[in-house]
């Protein structure tokens, strides 16, 4: 009887000793799958942020040459450290950028199952599209019928009365007085105009105030393409409301970019520059007429 319980306590051992193993086994085999997937997670991730930077990046560069956005493209990817990992890029200029990153990422666990290396792909698309709403403009206006040919140089003349004659006017954005206007004019209205905002004119001698502002943001010595410079003001694009030759009010219809190309001295009476395609800061949310003012949003 001893000798029959005996040889059952070693059977019941023996399953034991099995099962344990098959337990470790298991457990062994999960803590390897939730290495390797975090390994491919984080590398993932990392891959498709930093696509997304190139994308939205690069796509700062779509109005300027091909040459600048695949330079932005590498600056990106060098500071990420995956220079390497660059598959293909798509430009369209003036209308997109996808970015392709491609990265052999090295397994752990699974290469003792023949699984060293797993590919992981990354796509990032930045489209252009027209600003409808944005910060920072100065009190210049167009008419929206006005035509425009980017890179010309244009005259935008300032009178000392009336200021609404042509396709050219000046806008009192924070409200009426040569003082407010000169401070819109140096730093940007601050608050966030929309297409359809209603803004009224400024009138009055404003010759003074313009010169002087101009000449503020011609101290910064930036090119026609620089980033952050302050001789690239954003211009309303208007529709006048009421009367076509002596309005007093204008609906906003959209933006535009003006580089500023000379110092005004006390004899001059217009504003002299060359309306650019910029892409800059604002939202995308339809209406707006196209003058050559966009901003960048990824779309995948």
């Amino acid at each position: 009887m001893r000798r029959q319980k005996w040889k059952l306590h070693r059977e019941e051992r023996g399953n034991a000793i099995i099962l344990m193993a098959f337990a470790l086994m298991i457990a062994i085999t999960f803590l390897g799958v939730v290495i390797d997937g975090g390994h491919l997670y984080v590398t993932k991730s990392h891959l498709q942020k930093t696509a997304n930077a190139a994308a939205l990046s690069g796509s700062q560069e779509l109005t300027h040459s091909e040459g600048d956005v695949r330079e932005v493209v590498n600056e990106v990817l060098e500071a990420h450290e995956e220079i390497g990992s660059l598959g293909e890029l798509q430009i369209t200029m003036e209308e997109s950028l996808t970015v392709n990153l491609e990265k052999n990422v090295p397994l752990f666990f699974s290469s003792l199952f023949g699984i060293e290396m797993v590919d992981v792909r990354s796509d990032a698309t930045a489209e252009l599209g027209v600003i409808s709403e944005t910060t920072g403009a100065v009190p210049f206006g167009i008419r929206e019928t006005t035509t425009l040919n980017y890179g010309e140089t244009y005259s935008l003349k300032v009178d000392s009365g009336d200021a609404t004659g042509g396709n050219f006017g000046i806008l009192a954005l924070e409200g009426p007085g040569a003082r407010v206007y000169e401070e819109t004019l140096r730093e940007g209205f601050q608050e966030t105009l929309r297409v359809g905002d209603v803004v009224r004119t400024q009138t009055g001698n404003i010759s003074g105030p313009t010169r002087d502002g101009v000449n503020y943001r011609m101290n910064d010595n930036c090119g026609m393409y620089d980033r952050d410079c302050d001789r690239i003001v954003t211009v309303v694009v208007f529709r006048p409301i009421g009367n076509q030759t002596n309005y007093r009010e204008v609906e906003v219809r959209g933006f535009a970019y003006f580089y500023l190309l000379e110092q005004m001295d006390r004899k001059d009476d217009s504003v002299r520059g060359k309306f650019i395609k910029w892409v800059g800061s604002g939202a995308v949310t339809g209406g707006a007429a196209d003058r050559g003012a966009y901003s960048a949003r990824l779309t995948y």
